[in-house]
């Protein structure tokens, strides 16, 4: 059974930068892509940006890209988000997604299995 779980969030500043990692475990890390999606208070949850299997390929969202860099290391079984130059409205619950699969197109979705989520808080 697929297990993930986020670390990194926490409090920063606007302007600041985080890392969340999210380990992942019960299959081999190699043959799921992996995603983030962020829910933020009273609202629906949104893509955040998505890797492929090998990290060769990957997709954010338009509002993020610039500041948001998404990758992966196999032999650790963990994808990372970085996140740069963030602002109070970055402020969300992010959560890790995984989806058995090897494509290279279509990332957004559907994916079958989610972590707990990780809260990141940016104050302004």
């Amino acid at each position: 059974q697929v297990q993930l779980v986020e670390s990194g969030g926490g409090l920063v500043q606007a302007g600041g930068s985080l890392r969340l990692s999210c380990v992942f475990s019960g299959w081999p890390f190699s043959n799921y892509r992996m995603a983030w999606f962020r829910q933020a208070p009273g609202k629906e949850r949104e893509f955040v940006s998505a890797i492929t299997y090998s990290g060769g390929n990957s997709d954010y969202a338009d509002s993020l890209k610039g500041r948001f860099t998404i990758s992966r290391d196999n032999a650790k079984n963990t994808v990372y988000l970085q996140m740069n130059s963030l602002k109070p409205e970055d402020t969300a619950v992010y959560t890790c997604a995984a989806s058995y699969g090897l494509r290279t197109t279509n990332l957004r979705g559907p994916y079958d299995y989610w972590g707990q989520g990780t809260q990141v808080t940016v104050s302004s």
